[in-house]
């Protein structure tokens, strides 16, 4: 890291201690630059760095639109799965979209299922 690097994060660290000071301390920022013997316009002007600083650090840490995926919804209809010729009994449902995978025993009541998938979507 360079010189200048590590100066201009001294400099916005040591303003942001002095901007969260005077928000804390309940005053005017008149008077508590007064009170500091701070210029208004320096603390102003530290002020405006320190928010392009961090709406710089917020847009590194976005997804850029590239990255996000849109979800797909998909209609379900619940029903009780029709009895079939021999069946054991044993069967299963398997429900599987992206990185969700739900199994279930065919007889597995479907009202139950439908719950389980709405708290999915929830978690999405």
């Amino acid at each position: 890291m360079e010189t200048r690097e590590v100066t201009a994060g001294y400099r916005l660290s040591h303003w942001a201690k002095i901007i969260q000071e005077c928000r804390e301390s309940g005053e005017l920022v008149e008077e508590f630059c007064l009170r500091k013997g701070i210029g208004k316009h320096k603390y102003y002007y530290w002020q405006q760095k320190l928010r392009k600083a961090a709406g710089e650090q917020l847009a590194k840490l976005e997804p850029k639109p590239a990255d996000i995926s849109i979800p797909r919804f998909a209609e379900i209809r619940v029903s009780e799965p029709p009895a079939l010729a021999g069946a054991t009994g044993n069967e299963q449902i398997c429900i599987e979209t992206g990185k969700c995978k739900i199994t279930a025993g065919s007889r597995y009541p479907a009202e139950a299922l439908l719950s389980v998938l709405h708290e999915l979507i929830k978690e999405c």
